[in-house]
């Protein structure tokens, strides 16, 4: 029996629909090899714990940049690696996979997506853009002739589209998503207190006190780096209003994207949006107070899919069934 997968492929993280099964993996889109011979030393979350801790010889790298292919040769053993791990060793027949892009990439994008694809073990291969994957995740019956807004916030690129009918009638991709606000983080706490703090301190920071909305109690977290005046580790105490500031910029230039989506929207579809509001999905979107500030500066009733993590995964692998022919979308 063949075996139908869908891949959400990202910047940050890599996660594998199988059909009848769900979402069965979730893992960092993080490689770690060896410089000398080439050899993978770890995939996945294991890699992720060596970023920024390795020695001369190992590196540990994102083989995708804002959602597009960087590193050709260990994406592919990349999609390999997790294809395996999420099937186990049981297949005989190769699958078919329907993998997704964001929706402002080039013809050459897609073809390296492809190729990486089938060099990895795939029979057949289906492309699908992001908010289109995550309209059908997140249940929205998007073959109807009816305008829904999906602002997608993943971790290297934030897609926003109006979908009607199956497709996209307007959309935008901008290069500005997740990893934008750890390095606004990580700039920040440079400025304003002379501490340097790497990428994954930058993460805790966004995951456990970020916000781009003021909270109704401010919260706190004690942050440990190394100070750039006497360089020596230290310990400061940093607050939910600070990240505020400090996500002030990237969190106005998602909103900007959203309302030149909405400038571009046939009135039509306008009156639909409004009626219906925006879906949030993506894991950019479990950044707290983005919500309110979108809803706050366009005036229209914003929500966050169930589990905004999982949803364009679903929503491809649904569609890579629908293609199989074992599903109505």
């Amino acid at each position: 029996m063949a075996v139908d997968i869908g891949i959400d492929l990202g910047t940050a993280s890599v996660l594998v629909y199988v059909k009848g099964k769900g979402v069965v993996l979730k893992e960092p889109s993080v490689v770690a090899y060896d410089r000398e011979t080439n050899e993978v030393k770890a995939i996945g979350e294991e890699a992720r714990l060596m970023l920024g801790r390795t020695p001369g010889n190992i590196i540990a790298v994102r083989p995708l940049r804002h959602g597009v292919i960087s590193d050709y040769t260990i994406t592919e053993k990349m999609i390999k690696y997790f294809i395996l791990k999420a099937l186990g060793r049981r297949t005989f027949k190769k699958p078919r996979i329907c993998i997704c892009v964001p929706s402002g990439v080039t013809e050459v994008e897609k073809k390296a997506v492809e190729e990486a694809t089938f060099a990895a073990g795939a029979r057949e291969v289906h492309l699908i853009e992001e908010p289109v994957a995550a309209a059908i995740g997140a249940g929205i019956d998007i073959s109807k002739a009816c305008g829904n807004m999906i602002v997608d916030v993943g971790g290297g690129t934030s897609d926003i589209a109006v979908i009607s009918l199956g497709g996209t009638v307007v959309n935008t991709s901008i290069k500005i998503a997740g990893d934008d606000f750890d390095e606004a983080i990580v700039r920040y706490m440079r400025k304003k207190h002379n501490l340097l703090i790497g990428d994954r301190t930058a993460e805790e920071i966004k995951i456990k006190i970020g916000t781009t909305y003021p909270l109704a109690e401010i919260e706190k977290l004690e942050v440990k780096g190394r100070n750039l005046v006497t360089g020596l580790p230290k310990t400061v105490l940093v607050t939910s209003s600070e990240t505020e500031e400090a996500l002030k910029e990237i969190s106005g230039q998602i909103v900007e994207a959203v309302i030149s989506v909405l400038e571009q929207t046939p009135p039509e579809l306008s009156a639909d949006v409004l009626d219906r509001g925006i879906l949030r999905t993506g894991g950019g979107s479990m950044l707290r107070g983005l919500e309110e500030l979108i809803e706050e500066k366009t005036g229209i009733h914003t929500i966050t899919a169930e589990d905004p993590l999982k949803v364009v995964a679903v929503g491809t692998g649904q569609y890579a069934e629908y293609i199989g022919g074992s599903r109505e979308l």
